[in-house]
């Protein structure tokens, strides 16, 4: 009667749940107790009731980790492939922008009656394509 699957026990991450485990109850405990005294806050009710979770966020992700480990068709499920995910319509998302071509050689034109932000704008583009230009080699 022996399991396809193989089980493999793991002493040291067996004891790493159990210790953080006890900890987070630990904290939760001592939380608590830090709420109930003179200078408690909600803060710290807060903490005393967010510590269960992460104890039994451990426990969890142990389980799952097992789980994974031993059987192949959890890890299978995982693939999209296999869950038979589906492919975005095209009229969902905004189209990409068009790549400029030539960039580097246009330079912003700017009319006689530009404002003098538009003229120092455009003359920082010529300065920068001019740089782009060297750049290149």
């Amino acid at each position: 009667m022996s399991s396809p699957h193989r089980r493999r026990h793991r002493p040291a991450l067996i004891v790493l749940v159990v210790v953080a485990f006890v900890a987070c109850l630990g904290l939760a405990w001592w939380q608590w107790t830090r709420f109930e005294s003179t200078d408690g806050t909600g803060q710290n009710l807060g903490y005393a009731l967010q510590w269960p979770a992460f104890a039994a966020f451990v426990v969890y992700a142990y389980r799952r980790f097992v789980v994974l480990e031993s059987d192949p068709e959890e890890v299978a499920k995982l693939d999209p492939a296999t869950r038979g995910a589906t492919e975005i319509r095209p009229d969902v998302l905004p189209p990409r922008p068009a790549a400029r071509t030539g960039a580097v050689d246009k330079v912003d034109e700017v009319d006689d009656d530009a404002s003098p932000e538009d003229r120092a704008h455009a003359e920082y583009n010529r300065y920068l394509s001019e740089l782009a230009r060297r750049d290149a080699r």
